[in-house]
């Protein structure tokens, strides 16, 4: 029986959000007789919702270094490396797999160092590094002078990558746009999740309440570009009439929320506007949505976005990073240019003013992402990408 592929899977925090659903599912699902995973987590910061009941869960427990978190800090920097260096060199892992920027930079290095120092004497050249960009940080989050750096980062730790994975089509062009890697050791492979629970829901359409209703669901941060949700909850709000009542949900948490709520106060829409927090059961709010919204400035692949659809809600999303992947014009929903408020409010108001329309593209969208967002589909695509790595070396 041959030994199996063990594989170091690194991530900077299990914080609410597509990287730490995909990183946990990858440590729990992947087949236990060919492969054993071990996953190193930082800590979440405060106002973070934490998946670390979804690792629970799942029966996965992972090895927290505290300082391998999303701060930047020299002195925790150097530590976590520290400590990541001391895992590799005990465990010896077949493959190293980064995810995030942080873990990646850090988690890379040190497997780098690992190489140089015990196999490049040996001339055994056996481990692979693997980083997955679950969109990327290289414009819309930092100014000018950070995003060159970044870029600049990343290009050199591609130098000693095996392979880079992007989450969506659409992020491995604006890579090799970047000149991150070559276009050969960038890859393609789609979140997977589980879906069952989304599937199964039957709408809560607006006939069976006195309102209409319109979600958000993600981080309270700046590149979710919340205030133009706001803007377009205002306009909308005055468009349809005050015979027309509206909900407008704000589901999650981060460091903008005190922010947003005074935005809400200005804008005087307190009464149709819902703070929800962190909401673990989804399948609750996406049953009371007609529509979801994402107004966001940059993305990797939206997880929100795959969960409406698999729960027969259409949206409408700013046309940005992977969520033209995600979302198909005009049959799951609509696409409009990043702070385009007008035509947002136009595309919300042709899903809330027809009911049909609405049902026929939720029962589309249900039918696209059921089998192309799977868990399986992403275990299996992983597996393969593990095993074509370390050919020859088993």
């Amino acid at each position: 029986m041959s030994k199996k592929i063990k594989v170091l899977r690194i991530i900077a925090r299990l914080n609410i959000g597509g990287p730490a659903i995909h990183t946990i599912l990858l440590s729990e699902g992947l087949d236990k007789s060919r492969f054993e995973t071990i996953l190193v987590s930082g800590m979440t910061e405060q106002g973070e919702g934490d998946m670390a009941y979804l690792a629970e869960e799942k029966g996965v427990r992972p090895i927290i270094i505290p300082e391998l978190g999303r701060t930047l800090s020299i002195r925790n920097d150097i530590i976590a490396f520290w400590k990541l260096f001391c895992l590799i060199k005990s465990e010896k892992p077949d493959i190293i797999h980064t995810h995030t920027a942080k873990a990646g930079t850090l988690g890379r290095l040190a497997g780098v160092v690992y190489k140089l120092t015990f196999e490049l004497p040996a001339l055994s050249f056996k481990l692979k590094l693997i980083h997955t960009f679950h969109g990327h940080v290289l414009h819309s989050y930092f100014g000018r002078i950070k995003s060159v750096l970044f870029i600049w980062t990343e290009r050199f730790l591609a130098i000693f990558t095996h392979k880079i994975i992007a989450v969506s089509e659409s992020v491995r062009k604006e890579l090799i746009g970047l000149k991150i890697s070559t276009p050969q050791k960038i890859i393609s492979i789609s979140l997977g999740l589980e879906l069952e629970r989304y599937l199964r829901i039957e709408k809560n359409t607006p006939g069976h309440r006195d309102y209409k209703s319109v979600g958000i669901i993600g981080r309270l941060v700046p590149v979710k570009n919340h205030r133009m949700f706001l803007d377009v909850a205002k306009r909308l709000k005055g468009t349809l009439g005050s015979g027309q009542r509206m909900k407008f949900l704000i589901v999650g948490d981060g460091p903008l929320r005190k922010e947003l709520e005074d935005y809400v106060r200005k804008l005087g829409i307190s009464e149709d506007v819902v703070f929800t927090g962190w909401i673990r059961d989804l399948e609750k709010i996406y049953s009371r949505l007609d529509v979801v919204a994402l107004t966001s400035l940059n993305e990797g692949t939206p997880v929100a976005l795959i969960e409406a659809q698999a729960a027969a809600c259409p949206c409408v999303a700013t046309k940005v990073g992977g969520v033209t992947d995600v979302i198909e014009e005009g049959r799951s929903g609509f696409l409009v240019t990043s702070g385009d408020t007008q035509r947002f409010i136009e595309a919300l108001i042709k899903l809330l003013n027809n009911p049909t329309l609405m049902q026929s593209m939720g029962e589309y969208s249900r039918n696209k992402v059921k089998d192309r967002f799977s868990k399986s589909r992403l275990l299996k695509d992983t597996e393969n990408l593990y095993e074509q790595q370390l050919r020859g070396y088993r």
